[in-house]
């Protein structure tokens, strides 16, 4: 696709005199000569020049000669000059200057012949003394223009100081332009030195910087002298000078990098059409995309997206294509306009943690290169509020809690206009539950609060698109493209129907299975799985979904026991790598069926796997080692793994029959871009399930609801608390009006027929006073008055801890009865106040296992299990079965229970051996690891507002470390950069890579030989976004030096 591109021009120029100069050679609009830079843009816009091949650290300063005292027609020229001036003191300083330096060029450059003459889009000067002016010969400039400008361009600053002298000397009190250009280039000098980062914020950062002699020299030029002595001097003072050690490539690269930036900020404030090289931005962005991406070109519908009137005038837009139709791009493009081109800080919120991971480590790479940072909030990461950067801005890559409490602290300390964008992938999540109701909460707040914060939402799946866009004040755009054309089929016995929405019943004939099945093989895949898997594995890969992750496993076990054992030999070397990779992950442990299915390039994936596991198994697949996956419907919303063929096990989700959008999200899988011609989905139903199936081929996707009313406690009741928190609004009557402007006030007559929207307030604030939460008075009379609502201290702990407002009072109360007796002999009693709540319900103790792990506690730790309500006597007859006749909350003892398996984990840090201590899935123990980190986390913030609970503030933030790392503390600096999980931290850390800077400045190619299973992609992302969090800490310091150095501007006494 064709696009206008930025021209970037500079100055070519004689060898000898390129060798002399010893200031970056930068593009024209950014030399300090008005003049020079007009002239060169009269000769027409090209593409920018060669930088010259030369080796800084070498370069011979005078050219041929020896010295500059051996050129003695040089030095006689100039005293017959300087007679010739002081003799007609009338004559004109500028005109004087015009001679000295045309008769300097002809006599350097008579011994150095190497003309330089360039294509028309460059300029053209001779060596000899004829052509000494071809320069303003042959370009036009402006009649009010003075000449001297021109050729004084590139004298050094000693012999401008020299003229300037004389021009005083001759004139009186007239200033002449030289001193106003020498001006001018020290201001900017100064500007460049001051602010170091690549973009300029205003026109001014285009000027170059100049070398100045030293202080002694500059002394000396004003002393009454002869020309000839004083050049004598300079030139000596020049040759000393000291110039940074910089490649002039790289400096004119950033050169470029900047002009461009400044001319795409002008090209959005002035709202042009013009798109400038790369959609508003550098060119450089677009060779990022080649080199990281491998992306040439955009397609058809990218480009016109990215040109809709809408996004030109900054409104909100919705657009939704088809899974893998290239969404994310337009997204970061927009992103990246607001990060270089508008200079604000951008939130992109994401639906999960492995996503938003994924996220970071992609972009990282972009930060670095593009001078911004990239920060995680997710999990237990994330700082609230966010640091506030002077120069550098920040892209906030967010899980959809993060993100709400993100936006709530840059509300309350007023910095929400700072947020110049929010992107929100996944939109149809906003009917999703509680989490729907939390990402309704956020963008309900930033419309209200912000009118300068754009709002992007994208989805693959939407349906009720108008009360959305009424919601967001959203444009709205769709397209039905694919890169890969996607072929829909459904499998009835061992007949497969294409899907066709024009026949009567949306199926037609396709094909007959041909695959001859023995007795035996029939009975153990009645389905025919292995037929439809044989027919593209092993050269495509295929995804195989299944109801529940037992069904994953068993599917996996069941094709590798009736495959050839040909597909062993398909890349076994690299398949015994990553069994070896996964035995090292389990401390020796791997899953006996991942044992027996991955030498046949087949395995599982679900929730039950470790994060390590999980991510060993999506890049051998990404590979091309693995080929198969069977997987459970969350593989579908996660990380892209796309398949030549995707395969439905069974219309059902766990016991849940399909629903439209999760059939939609998991054939999206299928077809990968620039490797498959097409995309095979095949569903595999049984006779009884036809017409359902029938009916969801051809259903409409479902619509999306407001949460607000169906997830009270973290739904409607979180928001009225929060909005009076913020003070976004404190009366019935601002309340009344802010959800007005939420999903639910669009919907409310759909979804509240029983009360009105203001009934329904009224009875959430009573709620919240009747908690504690809020105080305030509400009543049938003055419901719409001017009565002033005000949060309390559990109120604004509550909020900004983002607790669920079923459990505040609980772990209020929990608190408080720990302040009496908290054991701190080990951290025991800490972490049973950091188990989630929400994870006790679904736990089932082994009483045997419980009574061994009390068993071996200390005393000390024992009293603990007294201390929370759950006696060793209740525990002892449990595990043996006799009757109970005291009642104990079962919420306390499970939770003391997971506590227990907590506590384990801390001290042994291996998930395999835990899993197997405790007889649970070790997929179980990594979710409630990280399920505890990121409360531990929120229990942070909520002490944090409670000055009563001073002592827990120093105590869980270090708890939240250890459990968000849960390794060995001389790992923690490796694990914090995104991607780097345990087992590649410890790999790291015996390659001799022990510290974040160790990692930042590795060589990826070094790292690809030293670390195994690690290919030159991902040790890529690794530097990059060990670089990003380096630059990220750095930044926070300056930061914070900064602030301590300012000069306050009430000090007492001043005026």
């Amino acid at each position: 696709m064709p696009e206008p591109s930025l021209a970037v021009r500079r100055k070519s120029r004689p060898g000898s005199v390129r060798k002399r100069s010893r200031a970056p050679v930068v593009q024209p609009s950014a030399v300090c000569s008005p003049v020079a830079r007009k002239r060169l843009n009269s000769r027409g816009e090209g593409p920018p020049a060669e930088t010259p091949c030369s080796n800084d650290s070498e370069e011979d300063m005078f050219g041929d000669f020896d010295s500059f005292s051996g050129n003695d027609s040089l030095l006689a020229q100039v005293d017959d000059i300087e007679h010739k001036y002081l003799q007609d003191k009338s004559m004109d300083i500028k005109a004087a200057g015009d001679v000295i330096l045309g008769n300097l060029q002809s006599g350097v450059h008579q011994k150095k012949q190497d003309n330089c003459s360039t294509s028309n889009d460059k300029l053209v000067l001779k060596a000899d003394k004829e052509d000494a002016f071809q320069l303003n010969e042959n370009n036009p400039v402006d009649s009010n223009q003075e000449p001297t400008e021109s050729v004084l361009d590139d004298l050094p600053s000693s012999q401008l100081l020299y003229f300037e002298k004389m021009d005083e000397l001759s004139s009186g009190s007239r200033i002449s332009p030289v001193s106003e250009r020498r001006n001018k280039c020290v201001n900017s000098s100064s500007d460049k030195i001051r602010s170091p980062s690549p973009f300029c914020p205003d026109a001014e950062c285009r000027n170059r910087p100049t070398d100045f002699s030293s202080d002694s020299n500059k002394c000396d030029l004003f002393k009454t002298e002869s020309l000839k002595d004083h050049l004598k001097s300079a030139m000596t003072g020049n040759a000393k000078a000291q110039t940074l050690q910089v490649s002039k490539t790289k400096q004119l690269k950033e050169a470029v990098l900047s002009e461009e930036i400044c001319v795409a900020r002008k090209t959005i404030e002035s709202s042009s059409v013009d798109i400038g090289p790369f959609y508003g931005l550098p060119s450089k962005v677009k060779d990022l995309f080649r080199q990281f991406r491998g992306i040439e070109t955009l397609y058809e519908w990218q480009h016109d997206c990215l040109m809709l009137e809408c996004l030109q005038q900054r409104k909100n837009l919705i657009f939704s294509l088809p899974t893998s139709g290239g969404k994310t791009l337009v997204a970061e493009i927009i992103i990246l306009q607001e990060l270089l081109c508008r200079q604000k800080d951008v939130l992109m919120i994401l639906p999960y943690v492995a996503i938003v991971q994924e996220k970071v480590r992609g972009l990282s790479s972009f930060g670095i290169e593009l001078g911004f940072l990239v920060e995680e909030y997710a999990g237990s990461k994330g700082r609230f509020p966010p640091i506030k950067r002077r120069i550098k801005k920040s892209l906030y890559i967010a899980t959809i809690e993060k993100g709400h409490a993100l936006v709530n602290s840059l509300i309350e300390t007023e910095r929400i206009d700072d947020l110049g964008l929010v992107v929100v992938d996944e939109l149809h999540m906003l009917g999703e539950g509680s989490r729907g109701a939390t990402l309704e909460i956020t963008l309900a707040k930033i419309l209200y609060t912000s009118k300068n914060t754009q709002i992007i939402g994208m989805s693959a799946t939407l349906s009720n698109v108008g009360d959305l866009q009424k919601f967001l004040q959203a444009e709205y755009y769709t397209n039905n493209f694919r890169p890969v054309e996607l072929k829909e089929y459904v499998k009835i016995r061992d007949t497969i129907y294409a899907v066709d929405s024009k026949t009567e019943n949306g199926f037609t004939f396709s094909r007959l299975l041909n695959f001859k099945y023995s007795t035996n093989l029939e009975k153990a895949d009645p389905d025919h799985i292995i037929a439809l898997v044989t027919e593209v594995i092993p050269k495509y890969s295929c995804l195989i979904f299944c109801p529940t992750k037992k069904n994953c496993e068993n599917v996996a076990s069941m094709v590798c026991k009736y495959l050839k054992k040909e597909f062993r030999a398909h890349r076994e070397k690299e398949k015994q790598d990553l069994i070896k990779n996964l035995k090292n992950i389990g401390n020796g442990s791997v899953c006996p069926v991942l044992m027996q299915t991955i030498p046949f390039g087949i395995a599982y994936h679900h929730s039950g796997l470790t994060n390590d596991e999980r991510r060993s198994i999506e890049e051998a697949y990404s590979a091309g080692v693995l080929c198969l996956l069977a997987c459970t419907a969350t593989l579908a919303a996660g990380v892209n793994l796309p398949a030549r063929r995707v395969i439905l096990r069974a219309p059902y989700v766990a016991n849940d029959f399909l629903k439209k959008n999760q059939y939609k999200q998991m054939i999206g899988r299928a077809g990968r871009a620039g490797i498959d011609s097409a995309g095979e989905s095949i569903l595999i139903v049984q006779e009884k399930d036809k017409h359902l199936v029938q009916d969801l081929v051809n259903s409409p996707l479902e619509n999306c609801y407001s949460n607000l009313l169906l997830e009270l406690t973290k739904g409607m009741q979180s928001l009225l608390l929060s909005l009076v928190g913020l003070k976004i609004a404190v009366t019935c009557e601002e309340v009344d009006n802010f959800m007005r402007s939420t999903l639910l006030g669009v919907q409310q007559q759909l979804l509240s027929k029983e009360k009105s929207l203001s009934e329904i307030i009224k009875d959430g604030l009573e709620n919240l006073i009747e908690k504690g939460l809020v105080k305030g008075r509400i009543s049938e009379k003055d419901h719409n008055s001017e009565c002033i609502l005000t949060i309390t201290p559990l109120g604004k702990a509550t909020y900004k801890g983002s607790i669920d407002l079923a459990y505040c009072n609980l772990l209020y109360r929990e608190l408080k009865k720990g302040l009496e007796g908290l054991i701190l002999e080990s951290n025991l009693h800490l972490l049973y106040l950091a188990t989630p709540y929400d994870m006790t319900s679904n736990c089932s103790p082994d009483w045997m296992i419980y009574l061994r792990q009390f068993n071996q506690l200390s005393a000390a730790e024992q009293k603990v299990a007294d201390i929370v309500g759950v006696p060793e006597s209740f525990i002892t007859k449990k595990a043996s079965g006799q009757a109970i006749k005291k009642n104990v909350d079962s919420a306390v003892v499970n939770r003391l229970y997971l506590s227990f398996v907590l506590y384990t984990l801390l001290k042994e840090t291996n998930i395999w051996s835990v899993s197997e201590k405790f007889n649970m899935s070790r997929g179980y123990v990594q979710n409630l690891l990280n399920s505890a980190a990121s409360f531990t986390s929120c229990v942070l913030h909520f002490c944090e507002e409670l000055e009563e609970f001073w002592v827990y503030k120093a105590l869980l933030t270090e708890l939240t470390k250890q459990l968000t790392y849960c390794v060995k503390t001389e790992l923690i600096p490796l694990m914090e950069v995104a991607g780097v999980l345990e087992a590649r931290a410890k790999q790291l850390y015996n390659a001799g890579y022990k510290t974040l800077a160790h990692l930042a400045n590795a060589n990826p190619e070094t790292l690809v030989k030293m670390i195994e299973h690690l290919s030159l992609r991902q040790a890529k992302q690794i530097v990059s976004s060990a670089r990003m969090l380096l630059s990220e800490k750095a930044e926070a310091l300056q930061e914070e030096v900064e602030e301590l150095l300012k000069v306050p501007t009430d000090i007492p006494g001043t005026y």
